[in-house]
């Protein structure tokens, strides 16, 4: 039962993916770059300026750009960036490296788009703090509020339930390299399971659940200090990895561009073929135009919507050009064997267990718990939007928040004891229905952001205060709760 049940997933997973996403994601990421006049790269400049700029209000009601940024990064950056890249390269080959590429710098696009639309749309509550996201610009600009609610119960089945069981999944794995893992195993759910696994799905339910209770500003607090640190420390890390093996590296990337255009290859398989795993590892760790981002881009309190758009790009960059690459580049170059039975947590600690010897593993591991912490936090995070959202745009009660969460909690210590294939399906199929949702509908609404960018592009020309008002693009105060 359990094996046909995984096979159903498996199939589902293939067809959401090739054809129907890469189409949608190569078509909708092309269009907004040639919209955007390639704003992702063409404004990379001026991102990284307002990244620096002071908070606008000092009340510490509201939510900053950086702070928004780090939920997001919270997010995006995660386990993605050790086990995803890692499984994409053991059972896709080194050519799915260069299709994340690819894919980073075209949907960095989509998600400017998303994250602006966000702030456009978003609201504001009696506190005087914003909330938001795709649910609202899509009720708003098309007109269709049930299509808002189908997105909220793919976010809610994404980032509540999917996203978590993986994480939490992932997590476990990186303990498996260790010989204590195996040394006492039961059964459960029809398979042996490791006491280890055990004992850290009830160490990550208990904790999860104590910050959660704790409210969404511990959440912001607690990212914006530990995002910044472990990602410099691993990047750090994997650059030691690299330069110790650096006469490895012309043949490497020589081994990453034949793969990645071994046609031949590709087409006698699509589904498992390097470009697939590329872009499907690539969507889950940067999660550019799934619609997750723009529900902390919408809290951020900012002077005109454009800004935490460009903002958002440089979270796409950070998780994929900076942190995927650091994780490829060390596996790669020290040209430690790949295949499917290391695929994940193991194939990156035996990597930089060549430099680091028995050091390397325990870091890989601590990497994984501070990764997989934050990004836990940052899903329900992103949750909290969708239920308000489905509660008439209001945040249900502390008490509603606190029994949801500790489900959701919960729910987190069964991903420590499902198979991979399960994990990665189901996390791959509920962020395919928020996909599949979300590009249309920026795509439709892409007017309104490349207005919102010319006005901002406009008032820098002419050094004009970044001051902004809906009516100066078009859209009636009457469709607007702020920027009036």
């Amino acid at each position: 039962m359990g094996e046909a049940i995984l096979n159903v997933l498996n199939m589902m997973d293939s067809v959401l993916y090739y054809p129907i996403l890469i189409i949608i994601m190569t078509i909708s990421g092309l269009y907004f770059t040639c919209r955007t006049r390639f704003v992702q790269l063409r404004l990379f400049g001026e991102s990284c300026k307002l990244l620096l700029e002071p908070a606008e209000d000092k009340s510490g009601k509201t939510v900053s750009s950086f702070q928004a940024l780090m939920v997001s990064t919270a997010s995006r950056v995660g386990t993605g960036n050790i086990v995803g890249v890692s499984t994409a390269i053991c059972m896709g080959g080194p050519g799915a490296v260069f299709w994340m590429w690819v894919m980073c710098i075209i949907n960095a696009s989509s998600a400017f788009m998303e994250s602006t639309l966000a702030q456009i749309f978003k609201k504001k509550t009696d506190e005087g703090s914003y909330f938001g996201g795709p649910a609202y610009y899509i009720e708003k600009a098309l007109k269709a509020p049930w299509l808002s609610v189908i997105f909220c119960i793919f976010l809610i089945a994404t980032y509540g339930f999917g996203f978590n069981l993986l994480c939490a999944y992932n997590l476990q794995s990186s303990f498996e390299t260790y010989g204590f893992y195996k040394n006492h195993m039961v059964s459960l759910l029809g398979g042996e399971v490791s006491v280890v696994a055990l004992i850290i799905g009830v160490l990550l339910t208990v904790l999860v659940a104590y910050f959660m209770l704790g409210g969404g500003r511990k959440v912001v607090r607690l990212t914006e200090l530990v995002v910044p640190f472990m990602g410099i420390t691993y990047v750090i890390i994997s650059l030691i990895v690299i330069f110790v093996n650096i006469k490895n590296i012309p043949s490497m990337f020589v081994t990453i561009m034949k793969d990645a255009f071994d046609f031949r290859s590709i087409l006698g398989g699509v589904a498992g073929s390097c470009m697939v795993y590329g872009i499907k590892r690539g969507l889950y760790s940067n999660e550019a135009g799934v619609g997750s981002a723009p529900n902390a881009s919408a809290s951020a309190n900012v002077t005109h919507p454009v800004k935490q758009g460009l903002v958002q790009t440089l979270s796409v960059y950070i998780d994929t050009i900076l942190l995927c690459t650091a994780t490829a580049l060390m596996c790669l170059s020290t040209g430690v064997e790949r295949s499917e039975a290391v695929a994940g947590a193991m194939y990156v600690q035996n990597a930089i267990s060549t430099v680091f010897g028995k050091i390397g593993p325990v870091f890989i591991t601590i990497a994984m718990v501070l990764f997989a912490f934050t990004t836990l936090l940052g899903n329900l995070f992103y949750v909290d939007n969708a239920l308000a959202y489905l509660n008439h745009k209001k945040m249900p009660s502390k008490k509603f928040l606190d029994i949801f969460h500790l489900i959701c909690a919960v729910i987190i210590f069964f991903g420590t004891v499902i198979p991979m294939d399960a994990a990665w399906a189901l996390a791959d199929i509920t962020m395919g229905g928020m996909t599949i949702i979300n590009l249309p509908a920026c795509a439709l609404m892409g007017g309104i952001a490349v207005k919102a960018l010319k006005d901002y592009e406009k008032k820098k020309k002419e050094g004009s205060p970044f001051t902004f008002t809906g009516r100066e693009i078009g859209i009636p105060e009457d469709e607007l709760d702020t920027w009036k």
